[in-house]
């Protein structure tokens, strides 16, 4: 089975920051490398907890995420805007 997903990658001051949004998922690293691969090892920790509860397909579901044979599809975004507000 795979899942596809989309992740962010920033920085803050001297860490590095990615999230999956989908998910709500996010780690930390040193590195850009180093962050992508600590939150890749969270979001499979997390996969296999969902899974022995028996629970991964409905928060798949619920986050979106479509079933085709093996393999999970992410939802298509249509467009990713930086915004800005008045406060």
């Amino acid at each position: 089975m795979s899942l596809n997903f989309i992740i962010q990658i920033w920085k803050e001051n001297d860490m590095y920051v990615a999230y999956s949004p989908l998910i709500d998922l996010s780690s930390c690293g040193n590195t850009l490398e180093e962050a992508k691969k600590n939150l890749y090892e969270a979001i499979e920790c997390f996969i296999e907890e969902a899974k022995q509860r028996n629970v991964l397909k409905d928060i798949l579901k619920e986050a979106g995420f479509k079933q085709l044979k093996n393999n999970w599809e992410s939802p298509s975004f249509l467009s990713f805007e930086n915004a800005q507000i008045s406060i």
